[in-house]
């Protein structure tokens, strides 16, 4: 009869789902548990380590990550899905381990994200403009491809009605002399 294992279970994407909180604080996480519960890889936690956003315990040579770093990883990603840079997610993050007040914290959440709301308008901008210029690019290709091929198939045509009005004339000719030449004999 196998024993039962006196090991913690690890947390998962299967056993924990992203937008549930864990249920006690003492939640730990291995790197690579981490990765698949948020479909990122573990070199890219590694890097966020690297920056400072998260802080793991070692055991041994393994990283050990706690509920807070599992937190801070969850709003650094919402963050990048806004479009926000590393420095703009690492300030709001660092803002909500400071025992700050709340309304300084949410007034700062709004300035930066309507700065990056003008900085997306710019380039909306920017790629109408882009837009409009491809468009007037491919118009006036259209136009010079159609006048080539009218052109081109003009020639052709001339050239065909030439050809073959050249080559009657020159064969009842031949044949005239021909004959000529065979009636002297």
């Amino acid at each position: 009869m196998a024993t039962p294992s006196t090991k913690p279970p690890v947390q998962t994407a299967a056993t924990t789902a992203p937008t549930t909180p864990p249920a006690a604080s003492s939640a730990t996480y291995t790197i690579s548990a981490l990765a698949r519960e948020f479909d990122i890889t573990p070199r890219a936690i590694r890097f966020y380590e690297d920056q400072g956003i998260l802080s793991p315990s070692r055991a041994g040579r393994n990283r050990v990550y706690a509920a807070r770093d599992r937190a801070r990883l969850k709003l650094l990603l919402r963050g990048k899905r806004l479009g926000l840079s590393l420095s703009e997610v690492r300030s709001l993050i660092d803002m909500y381990d400071s025992p700050r007040d709340t309304e300084a914290q949410l007034r700062e959440f709004l300035a930066v994200l309507a700065r990056h709301r003008a900085t997306l308008e710019r380039q909306r901008e920017d790629i109408g403009v882009t837009l409009a210029e491809i468009s007037a690019h491919e118009t006036q290709c259209h136009a010079l491809l159609v006048a080539q091929e009218t052109a081109s198939a003009a020639a052709d045509s001339a050239d065909s009605q030439a050809a073959s009005t050249k080559t009657p004339t020159k064969a009842p000719a031949k044949r005239a002399r021909s004959r000529a030449t065979a009636a002297q004999e």
